[in-house]
């Protein structure tokens, strides 16, 4: 959880932006959110909790708001779980499910959830001015929450030490508790053990305190999270991920989600590439503070980001609600030209190519040459977002594009393109709409992209104020926000400096 806030001051109150609210992304309902907090499966529910400022729709007053869902894409807002008080805020942090009653909140029949969280302490709470990590449990299935009586359980006198996510390990080191947090502005992770989540002990550190400055991931270190995976699908050859945000340094500007692959004991995490040498989560500008669920049946692996970037953060031109979640997003390692690197897929309703394709009529059967005119799209509809699936042979075609939410005239929108020249894909929102409402909101992303056999790959999720880009079956991503007039609905797809050849295009609607 970053304290941190961007230097622009909220204009007053406008005129509400329902009209922008997002279909599939979740929103609190009248006020501010940012990093998804305690992200559990529990009973048939997916449990969202949140950096919620209860009273108001900019930064401030954190606590824990909280949300439900059983499809992660239609979600039920809670009263807020765990409330700030006059002795600390509730800064970021993970929820377990505590099955052995190794805390004692429960019973093992009926296992209390337990929230390991950050209090950022308040003059006169004993604490001034440093960040421990406490706990509060619920018995009834996340719905009201008790704080422990004998918080903090693990400080080190400091000023920037938080974001605890938790989890059970299981392996040659023993079974026990452990935790990765963040000494944001030393560029550290520390992991600590425990047996009963109340007495910690030190494991080891990753990380690097003087890296270079300038240099993408040199900001704070906000957020870990630290997992197993299978590589390729393979349950013999397991690796484990290191995420880890940072603000600002991210690749794109401000902040951003990093990674490292790598191996765990139990005690040491030891990275695959050196710390200087992070891959990234995603290379649009608004997916910070990814987390994963814990407890999630079947061994997947779903992160939730919060879809803002803390350069303009507080300036977003949406009332009385600000700020939204990305979609929900499986992970996988894959094995490309000989390095292990995780690939993203949004969670929908159902597999690629099985959703009804909304308009069929208007788009070109089977395959077709794409040179000298466009191909019009469905347009954007109140209350829908649309999936855009394409197979794309660029072939001698110097660029291909999506142009999404322009307006009739052709002006306008956001484009998503692919540059043969430059072996990248650019995410370009200049003229996406309101940009004018902070000077670091206009911008253009880009990411390098290899082609497999000629073909380019996309999925697109066009929200009403968000595009999320996953290419090349989800080995680059790009979220960024865009905020379009009412009149921007038109999408369109063209191809300059020769012809493409597209092998399937599809637009589905989901609310």
């Amino acid at each position: 959880m970053s304290s941190s806030v961007d230097a622009a001051l909220p204009a007053p109150a406008p005129a509400a932006t329902e009209a922008l609210r997002p279909a599939i992304h979740y929103t609190a309902r009248d006020t501010w959110l940012n990093d998804p907090n305690g992200l559990v499966f529990w009973r048939g529910l997916y449990h969202l909790f949140y950096q919620n400022n209860p009273h108001g729709n900019v930064w401030g007053n954190m606590s824990w708001g909280h949300a439900t869902s059983r499809d992660l894409l239609h979600w039920t807002e809670h009263p807020v779980a765990i409330a700030c008080d006059e002795a600390e805020d509730i800064f970021s942090g993970s929820v377990v499910v505590d099955y052995r009653n190794t805390s004692g909140f429960g019973t093992p029949e009926e296992p209390a959830l337990v929230a390991v969280y950050t209090s950022a302490f308040k003059a006169g709470s004993g604490h001034a001015g440093t960040q421990a990590q406490s706990l509060a449990y619920s018995t009834d299935s996340g719905m009201t929450w008790t704080k422990y009586a004998a918080n903090p359980v693990l400080t080190r006198n400091s000023a920037h030490f938080r974001d605890p996510k938790v989890f059970r390990y299981e392996g040659d080191a023993g079974s026990y508790w452990v935790m990765a947090a963040v000494e944001a502005q030393e560029q550290q992770v520390l992991f600590y053990k425990s047996h009963d989540l109340k007495a910690w002990d030190f494991l080891s550190a990753f990380g690097a305190r003087h890296l270079q400055p300038g240099r993408p991931g040199t900001g704070e270190w906000e957020c870990p999270d630290l997992f197993p995976l299978p590589v390729d699908g393979d349950p013999a050859a397991v690796k484990w991920v290191l995420i880890v945000n940072v603000n600002p340094g991210g690749v794109a500007g401000g902040s951003g989600g990093q990674y490292f692959v790598g191996e765990f004991d139990g005690v040491r995490f030891r990275s695959d590439a050196p710390v200087e040498e992070p891959s990234w989560l995603d290379w649009g500008r608004d997916c910070y503070a990814s987390v994963s669920f814990s407890n999630v049946p079947d061994g997947r692996r779903i992160i939730i980001g919060w879809m803002n970037n803390w350069d303009y953060a507080n300036a977003l031109p949406t009332h009385p609600w600000r700020s939204s979640m990305t979609l929900a997003r499986e992970l996988r390692l894959t094995t490309r030209d000989g390095s292990v690197r995780l690939v993203q897929q949004p969670v929908l309703p159902a597999p690629a190519g099985e959703r009804p394709t909304a308009a069929p009529g208007r788009l070109p059967g089977g395959p077709f040459e794409l040179h000298g005119s466009d191909v019009p799209l469905p347009d954007a509809v109140p209350g829908q977002a649309q999936v855009i699936e394409a197979e794309i042979l660029p072939g001698p075609a110097g660029q291909v594009a999506f142009h999404l939410l322009g307006t009739e005239d052709g002006n306008g929108g956001t484009v998503l393109s692919y540059d043969a020249a430059t072996g990248q894909l650019v995410l370009d929102r200049r003229a996406s709409g309101n940009t004018g409402f902070h000077p670091e909101f206009p911008s253009v992303e880009a990411a390098p992209l290899v082609l497999e056999d000629g073909l380019l790959t996309l999925l697109i999720v066009v929200d009403h104020c968000s595009v999320e880009v996953f290419a090349q079956g989800g080995e680059v991503v790009l979220t960024d926000l865009v905020f379009p007039g009412p009149e921007s609905v038109r999408n369109r797809l063209a191809a300059t400096g020769g012809p493409a050849t597209v092998r399937a295009l599809t637009v589905t609607s989901l609310s």
